[in-house]
């Protein structure tokens, strides 16, 4: 992910009963499958915190009519304010954010936040509440800390989003919401507290504002008491705590992936589809949405452990991001803008045969395919040094961040923005990639030739089968060149010199993942590099480069912070192995890292310093990342969920 250039602050499917979303710009999206339009209709329905700008923004799909809570002062100091993000606190957000339970389907929300109106002990504090039921929505404001003074105001703006056609109006102290296409619903808006007719609010449609003082329901639908919309908060509060008691043991570490990743599941207007991108901040930095590759095949693998539609809907969506030239592209965001001169790292195919293999929905492999083998394909061709793939950066501009075709562009492919492992690797600008056989490029792609091999099996597909399976095999003999018997582990070859590397990273172990290594290999690998405490073995594991390599101390980024899906990954490969006590080792302290923020303060961060254990300690590092909780995942799948 192209994390460094951007700053951390910083065919369609038609949902039926609304006016069309806008057309992509110049969209290469192709849906080939009933099974799947029929998916994202049932996606892009009912209430959920679909906006990306706002956690407490609440809209109804598919019309597009939003509820939309913001505060502002009664006097001087804070600002109207309507646009809420979970962020880290090094992100100099105004607000601060706990989050709480969040169902799939938004049928209960809730969260804490925080903020300050200006001035001493002026601090103010609001647990929100909401639940869905009969397409009506319900939300709970309960004010546990508020200005001394005065109260701010609650603000209740409506509206209609994403241009949806509709009107409101003002009928005394109740909205009235009308929909402007057919088969659309119309809603009425109430409050249970006291209207304050605060005028000097900057909203462009009519709004309620009322005092944040005690218990408020905002809701919509016949008139109703505080005391009945409390009682049906409640009750969807009870019903979703009770599916995440199921888990058992496994319970906290479930709560954490699926908390993180409901609050990341938002709507993307541009393409009438249900996305889940790394973070809603991400999402509102780059104009709207971005889905970037491997991320979002990790989103789908632990959606996959649970639900079923929303582990097709984003395999499927960032495969559907493939570019005109044959690739998955590093990002694609808003306005169809993509990557064209660079991939990311080929987990596609590996990702989409492990959610096959749990819901066995043969339309799904289908809905793909085509976009997983013509990647497969242009590896070779673009990415080849005498046998052995390279990362790199095609001589194609790009409006993504206007980096390409350059080291720090191919180091983007990579996925490993920083990383000591390419320090001082040139970039050959004539083959347009760096000048080093990358040892987990080439095992990633074995392991995607035999993958998409499995599933053009299952399709039926066996000329195709035959062609990767004998690419896979020419891969894996090549790879297995990379062995390096003194140091009982496979090392990266540089293309120019041939010299080998000892800049150990996690990527060294994917050869596990392709399953090339003997057992007598990956033992080595185990007991030599994982458990030694001079290279990834300690407290905190595993850093994204050994602790003996130079740059590891910078603890910055890529340069030596633990990643989710590196330790992943890397779990993966143990898997097809005898290797018991490596994989328990990982799957504890994988889960104790994880558990570390999520228990302190409800975050999962993007990484980890792996010698404090902190994430919050450096302003990279997202604090609600989704893929963060693939350190949990591991102890899941090692459980047996």
């Amino acid at each position: 992910m192209n994390k460094l250039l951007t700053s951390f602050l910083a065919a369609a499917v038609l949902c039926p009963g609304a006016a069309p979303a806008p057309a992509p710009q110049q969209s290469s999206r192709v849906l080939r499958t009933p099974e799947y339009r029929a998916l994202q209709q049932r996606l892009c329905r009912g209430w959920n915190t679909w906006s990306a700008n706002s956690v407490l923004a609440h809209v109804y799909l598919p019309d597009g009519f939003a509820l939309t809570l913001g505060f502002k002062s009664a006097g001087m100091g804070h600002a109207y304010q309507n646009s809420f993000f979970q962020a880290n606190e090094t992100a100099r957000r105004p607000e601060k954010i706990r989050l709480g339970p969040h169902a799939d389907d938004g049928s209960y929300t809730e969260l804490t936040v925080e903020w300050n109106t200006g001035g001493a002990d002026t601090r103010n504090v609001a647990l929100v509440q909401s639940a869905s039921q009969d397409n009506e929505e319900y939300i709970l404001i309960g004010v546990q800390k508020r200005a001394p003074l005065r109260p701010e105001h609650l603000i209740v703006e409506t509206g209609y989003y994403w241009n949806r056609p509709g009107t409101v109006h003002r009928e005394g102290s109740m909205l009235k919401a009308r929909p402007g296409s057919p088969g659309g619903r119309p809603f009425d808006v109430r409050t249970t507290a006291r209207e304050v007719d605060d005028p000097f609010v900057t909203a462009g449609a009519p709004y309620l504002s009322v005092a944040m003082d005690g218990q408020i329901a905002v809701y919509t639908g016949p008139e109703k008491t505080l005391e009945q919309v409390t009682a049906i908060v409640e009750a969807h509060r009870a019903a979703q705590m009770k599916r995440l008691a199921d888990y058992g043991e496994a319970r906290e570490v479930f709560t954490a992936m699926q908390t993180i990743l409901g609050w990341n599941l938002t709507y993307d207007p541009e393409n009438d589809r249900a996305i889940s991108p790394v973070s809603r901040l991400w999402s509102a930095g780059w104009g709207g949405y971005v889905l970037f590759d491997w991320d979002t095949y990790f989103a789908s693998f632990m959606y996959s452990l649970y639900n079923r539609d929303l582990a097709f809907a984003n395999a499927v969506e960032v495969t559907k991001g493939i570019t005109r030239r044959g690739f998955i592209p590093n990002c694609a965001s808003a306005y169809d803008i993509k990557s064209d001169d660079r991939s990311q790292p080929p987990v596609g195919s590996l990702i989409v045969l492990e959610i096959y293999k749990r819901h066995k929905e043969q339309w799904f492999l289908a809905e793909v395919y085509d976009e997983l083998l013509r990647w497969n394909r242009w590896w070779p061709g673009a990415r080849d040094t005498k046998g052995l793939l390279a990362w790199g950066s095609d001589n194609v501009p790009q409006l993504v961040d206007g980096t390409f075709h350059n080291f720090q562009a191919a180091l983007y492919e990579s996925g490993l923005d920083n990383s000591p492992m390419y320090d001082g690797v040139p970039f050959n600008p004539v083959t347009n990639q760096l000048e080093m056989a990358d040892v987990g490029l080439n095992s990633l792609y074995v392991a995607d030739c035999r993958a998409l091999a499995e599933i053009a099996g299952v399709l039926g597909k066996t000329a195709d089968q035959r062609e990767l399976l004998a690419r896979g095999d020419k891969y894996a003999a090549a790879l297995g060149t990379l062995w390096d018997e003194n140091t009982g582990i496979y090392l990266n070859k540089r293309t120019d010199t041939g010299e080998r590397s000892q800049r150990l990273s996690p990527t060294n172990f994917y050869p596990l993942i392709a399953k090339v290594p003997s057992a007598q290999q990956a033992a080595r690998m185990a007991r030599e590099h994982y458990f030694n405490p001079r290279e990834f073995h300690g407290e905190w594991v595993i850093p994204s480069i050994a602790r003996d390599v130079p740059g590891y101390q910078d603890q910055n980024y890529w340069r030596g912070r633990i990643w989710g899906p590196m330790n992943f990954l890397v779990y993966l490969g143990m898997r097809n192995y005898d290797l018991a006590p490596a994989r328990t080792d990982l799957a504890e302290r994988s889960n104790k890292l994880l558990m570390k923020s999520w228990q302190s303060d409800r975050s999962i961060y993007e990484n980890y310093n792996s010698i404090t254990g902190a994430g919050n300690d450096v302003r990279s590092s997202d604090a609600y990342y989704h893929w963060g909780a693939l350190l949990g995942v591991i102890g899941l799948m090692e459980q047996g969920h």
